[in-house]
């Protein structure tokens, strides 16, 4: 009998400690950048463009530029080079950069660029995925001039988490394509 009691009491207490199980509630990442200001950026290497004004730049060797994204733990990195009768080893350069990334990628967009006008013509990558980078770009007027442009974000690859960031990014280097001019 006492047993009985003991198991009795003690089944009662085990299923009557139990939590109740409440929904976690969905969560999702919210990211808001303020609207993009631009704003003219000479140099005195061979081209200008606009830049956003949350950007701080930083020039390297060979007229490259960092242009760094603090709040959002990024950079682009443009690269200039002259073009000196070797313009197809740049552009096979600038597209073998972007296709080492396939790896990681889930897809790679390519979007043609030509401003004839301004003899501004190039390519924009918008590369899908973990991938190391989210973005690039090479423009030139095929005769002078060749940049080339990459997004690296200070952190690994979570291509959900960059996204907002990604994206405001992207539209930034679209907007430096659309501007730069040659000297």
């Amino acid at each position: 009998m006492k047993k009985n009691l003991f198991f009795t009491l003690l089944s009662i207490a085990l299923l009557s400690c139990g939590d109740e199980k409440m929904p976690k509630p969905k969560g999702q990442l919210s990211l808001e950048y303020p609207p993009a200001k631009y704003q003219k950026f000479s140099n005195s290497c061979g081209f200008d463009f606009e830049k956003n004004e949350l950007t701080t730049v930083k020039a390297t060797s060979n007229c490259g530029l960092e242009i760094h994204y603090p709040k959002m733990k990024a950079t682009v990195y443009l690269t200039y080079k002259p073009v000196q009768n070797n313009l197809e080893k740049l552009l096979v350069d600038a597209q073998k950069l972007t296709y080492e990334h396939v790896i990681k990628a889930n897809d790679i967009a390519e979007q043609p660029y030509i401003n004839a006008n301004d003899k501004v013509y190039g390519m924009f990558y918008q590369v899908g995925g973990n991938a190391a980078t989210n973005a690039q770009f090479y423009v030139t007027d095929s005769t002078r001039n060749f940049v080339t442009a990459s997004m690296y974000f200070y952190s690994k690859p979570n291509f959900d988490s960059i996204l907002p960031a990604a994206d405001y990014i992207k539209n930034d280097m679209k907007k430096m394509i659309e501007t730069i001019r040659w000297k």
